[in-house]
């Protein structure tokens, strides 16, 4: 080999290892199941005015430093948001860490984890950032309950991976068919500022394979059927209770199965959603199954389906207890 080629041959080598060492710290730096600088500001923030009132923001990590606020008055949703029109408002943070949100009359400026509300220039309350927890959050099995997933295996699903950390990946299928049930199960959604709409942590949850509870970082969004709470293309849920990304979250489904007489239905399906301990779907009868299903409308009991949509979100603590 002669010396030129050798110099080369070095230059390259040095240059692939240079190019894998930058791409693995750009892919650390977005990995979706970690928080970044951003994460930080991102959240609930939530407290009084001097007027009295108490207001509730949320805020959302767009990517790249970029932010946006959505306010509620009367306090957060599900804790005192009095169902008034939200005000949206978009800003970029600043060299010195703040991030300052211009509204119509109010302005709001995050610094030092609080966010500080000013309305014609005078400071009139401060908010301080709050980390809600579901009250179903680690709820235990009662007696009699169908254990599906505690984190220790993967044995009773047909379908499905045992993650490092003790979760359940998907896509998996439960190997035990259920009619009417109960369900309990605990999702976290990955941490993806840059992605919009449907590519924002994906998944779902299909009763009997069948009817599909959303799973979406819908966090600060506008509530819709294809969005987390949501009967997807059903219904939309009363209220968008979705907590941010790398959150902990909880669905408790109360689902009772079609009923057939003589091979013909004579009772739609029906289920009760509770997304983070608070109902965001009361008593919806689920008049067709949802695009895409695994399993088809019938008479049959069928499997508890966790989609995977190509978004690292996890599941855990899943149990049904079945009518």
């Amino acid at each position: 080999m002669s010396e030129t080629l050798m110099k080369n041959l070095t230059s390259l080598i040095c240059l692939f290892a240079l190019t894998i060492h930058v791409n693995a710290k750009h892919h650390e730096k977005n990995d979706p199941m970690k928080p970044d600088a951003d994460y930080a500001i991102q959240g609930e923030y939530a407290g009084k005015v001097e007027s009295g009132k108490q207001l509730g923001v949320q805020v959302i990590a767009l990517g790249d430093h970029k932010f946006r606020a959505v306010g509620h008055v009367g306090g957060l949703p599900g804790d005192g948001w009095d169902g008034s029109d939200k005000e949206e408002i978009e800003a970029v943070q600043a060299d010195d860490g703040t991030v300052t949100f211009k509204g119509q009359k109010n302005t709001g400026i995050i610094k030092s984890g609080k966010l500080e509300v000013y309305s014609d220039g005078e400071k009139v309350g401060v908010l301080d950032r709050v980390v809600r927890k579901s009250p179903t959050l680690g709820q235990k099995p009662p007696k009699g309950a169908v254990v599906l997933f505690d984190g220790t295996n993967v044995d009773a699903w047909a379908k499905g991976r045992l993650g490092e950390d003790g979760t359940l990946i998907p896509r998996a299928d439960s190997k035990q068919k259920f009619q009417s049930h109960q369900l309990h199960l605990e999702f976290m959604t990955p941490y993806k500022p840059k992605a919009r709409g449907q590519g924002r942590g994906n998944s779902g949850v299909y009763m009997q394979g069948r009817y599909e509870t959303q799973v979406l970082d819908s966090f600060g969004l506008k509530g819709k059927m294809n969005e987390a709470g949501g009967i997807y293309s059903i219904k939309d849920p009363d209220l968008n209770m979705c907590f941010p990304p790398l959150t902990w979250q909880t669905y408790d489904v109360d689902f009772i199965a079609a009923k057939y007489e003589d091979g013909k239905l004579v009772a739609h399906p029906r289920m009760t959603v509770k997304l983070n301990g608070v109902v965001v779907q009361r008593d919806i009868e689920l008049p067709k199954s949802t695009t895409a299903a695994p399993v088809k409308p019938g008479p049959e009991p069928g499997f508890l389906y966790l989609q995977d949509h190509g978004n690292p979100v996890r599941y855990r603590n899943i149990w049904v207890v079945e009518k």
